[in-house]
């Protein structure tokens, strides 16, 4: 499966974004699709994943009430909504997929095959 991400861009603090990330070649049925991002030099760290079948929600404790990461069926496309983002939050973020994830996998990203380019989120202060 081929993913692509997009969405990014420059907002002011307390501003909102939203990410998409679609799918071609395969559905992402029976997929988790997860949010990653990257600062430079770092490590990648798990932001939100959704599971394809069920709908259910992950979210890393940084970005709990703030992100929303939801799924559009007939468009094969997931969205990450960020909301009151802080310049804590520029990053690149990165769209992932898999299957036949466990719940305890969902955040670590060696577990994820499919991955999606960047899209660089830059908050402002």
């Amino acid at each position: 499966v081929q993913l692509q991400a997009c969405g990014g861009g420059l907002v002011q603090a307390g501003g909102s974004l939203r990410l998409s990330c679609s799918a071609s070649g395969r559905a992402f049925s029976n997929y988790v699709v997860a949010w990653f991002r990257r600062d430079p030099g770092k490590a990648r760290k798990f932001v939100a994943a959704i599971k394809w079948s069920g709908g259910g929600t992950t979210y890393a404790d940084s970005v709990k009430g703030r992100f929303t990461v939801s799924k559009d069926t007939g468009k094969n496309t997931v969205y990450l909504r960020m909301s009151s983002l802080e310049p804590e939050d520029t990053s690149v973020y990165y769209c992932a997929a898999n299957t036949g994830l466990i719940t305890s996998s969902i955040p670590y990203d060696y577990h994820y095959n499919y991955w999606g380019q960047g899209t660089q989120v830059t908050v402002s202060s």
